[in-house]
């Protein structure tokens, strides 16, 4: 956080008595749901435990974690991935170049747009380090199962050696997500009975699963692999006179195949193939009909929609910042009524009529517009949850640990989406170890599902300083009805950023 912003932040709990979440309550907040500590991260990393080397192929007993050049040539289950994102990487640049002509684009300073070094990936010098592990039971939902998933985040990081001797690290904008099931349905407790989602969800609520990481006893079976997600900054390009700042994230999935074990190349849940569907009038239809069924609206609506394939994208190319309404840099831009050229997937008529049969049914919990239709069909992808109040691209980088005096981005391990979860995700928790069904409902990205509880009252995460609100005078005078809630706290007014025309953020009274 730069000093401007502490002043910021410092002058509204002042004057209105909102409140900046400290570093302690943010842990706070991600106690039982996540592993973000610095110093566990570090012993967890550097006693080669949880490195995607020892987890993959824990036979090959390396002494200290794998550079990038011998991880991605030792591990057979990683061979599809390089070539992908060398793929993913050439249509880009053919992109960019097409886009903007004139501007060059290139690794080095020396261009308009500068590129992530694909060089990184087959280094010596580069290694992928422990930044944060994630328990994502809320998830439960995909598959019941396997209880959910557990995330093993690691960031790409470059070592240099000094000339007095010992290494200088760097970290990379990159992350690599290691998706595992936070169960194997085989797997059986010491007194030979099948570990229960009951019991998974109380380790972690008493921060014990862990423990026994440290002493290097955790080798997931292949049941328990699930996939592979990768977060590239691809390239960095200021403004010019063709575009603003904008800097490009690339999202890959490999879903691991159990048979050839493999990660193989894969969709990306949710991620709507926008340019397809609109280029096919009967993949344009189908999705219109498949999403506007009575069960997948409501689902829709929970956030819990699971969109077939046939629909979606195997990468997603996620531009920063975007803005807060709707604009091209959106990965549903041009589906609804009146953006865009040509004929949109959905009409307005379509959808007010689909949500009047709804609430008719009493079915809906967040989605009451055609606005909250709009801004739901961008969060539930993967591009649009990473265009809300990410930090430059990602929601959870992690604390740098191993940096002397890391930077003020990562003192903060996770974006204010991220901690803003955190409560709903403990909620779900609690729910499985008392051997409740949870309620796996989420509302918007923006702002998070707090269930009744006010710990986040005052706080950038819900209504403080910063936090995403409703403008009162958007178009005809009133709130939209799927963001009534969206009010700020006491001493603060929702004021429209930049062109914002709808969604706002919470700033102090200036009048």
């Amino acid at each position: 956080m730069s000093r401007a912003l502490r002043i910021l932040v410092a002058a509204a709990a002042m004057f209105g008595g909102v409140v900046s979440l400290s570093r302690a309550e943010n842990a706070q907040l991600a106690r039982g749901t996540a592993i973000a500590d610095p110093d566990l991260l570090r012993k967890l990393d550097q006693n080669d435990t949880l490195t995607i080397s020892h987890l993959l192929r824990p036979e090959l007993n390396a002494d200290v974690p794998l550079a990038t050049d011998l991880m991605f040539s030792s591990l057979p289950q990683l061979k599809a991935i390089l070539p992908a994102i060398d793929a993913e990487f050439d249509r880009y640049i053919a992109r960019y170049r097409a886009t903007y002509s004139g501007e060059t684009i290139g690794v080095g300073e020396g261009f308009d747009a500068q590129l992530f070094d694909l060089a990184n990936l087959k280094s010596r010098d580069t290694r992928f380090v422990l930044a944060g592990i994630v328990n994502r039971m809320d998830r439960a939902y995909v598959s019941e199962e396997s209880c959910g998933e557990i995330r093993l985040i690691y960031r790409l990081a470059r070592f240099d050696s000094r000339p007095e001797g010992g290494k200088t690290a760097t970290r990379l904008p990159m992350t690599f997500n290691l998706v595992m099931k936070a169960r194997d349905a085989r797997q059986v407790d010491g007194n030979g009975k099948p570990v229960t989602c009951a019991e998974i969800a109380r380790r972690w609520l008493d921060n014990g699963d862990w423990q026994g990481l440290i002493g290097g006893s955790f080798h997931p079976s292949d049941a328990m692999l699930d996939r592979i997600e990768t977060n590239i900054q691809v390239s960095v390009a200021p403004k010019s006179a063709q575009h603003d700042f904008r800097s490009d994230y690339l999202l890959k999935v490999f879903k691991y195949d159990a048979a050839t074990k493999q990660f193989e190349e894969s969709t990306l849940e949710n991620q709507i193939d926008r340019d397809r569907i609109l280029a096919d009038n009967d993949l344009r239809r189908d999705f219109r009909d498949w999403l506007l069924t009575p069960d997948h609206l409501r689902e829709f609506d929970r956030g819990t929609v699971l969109i077939p394939e046939k629909f979606l994208a195997k990468a997603a190319v996620v531009p920063t910042p975007a803005g807060l309404d709707a604009s091209a840099l959106q990965p549903e831009f041009g589906m609804m009524q009146g953006e865009g050229k040509g004929d949109p997937v959905f009409s307005d008529d379509d959808v007010v009529g689909a949500l009047k049969q709804a609430a008719a049914r009493g079915d809906m919990q967040n989605i009451r517009s055609v606005a909250g239709f709009q801004r739901r069909l961008n969060d539930v992808t993967c591009a649009g949850c990473h265009q809300t109040r990410g930090i430059g691209g990602f929601h959870f980088p992690g604390v740098d640990w191993l940096a002397d005096k890391p930077s003020n981005s990562t003192v903060v391990p996770a974006s204010p989406h991220f901690f803003g979860d955190q409560l709903r995700r403990r909620d779900i928790l609690a729910a499985f170890a008392a051997g409740k069904r949870p309620d796996f409902s989420r509302g918007f990205a923006d702002r998070p599902q707090t269930r009744g509880s006010r710990e986040l009252a005052g706080s950038e995460y819900q209504d403080g300083w910063g936090a995403h609100c409703s403008l009162q005078n958007a178009g005809s005078g009133t709130r939209d009805e799927s963001f009534t809630s969206w009010s700020c706290a006491k001493g603060l007014t929702c004021q429209a950023a930049a062109a914002s025309s709808r969604i706002g953020m919470c700033f102090i009274k200036t009048r």
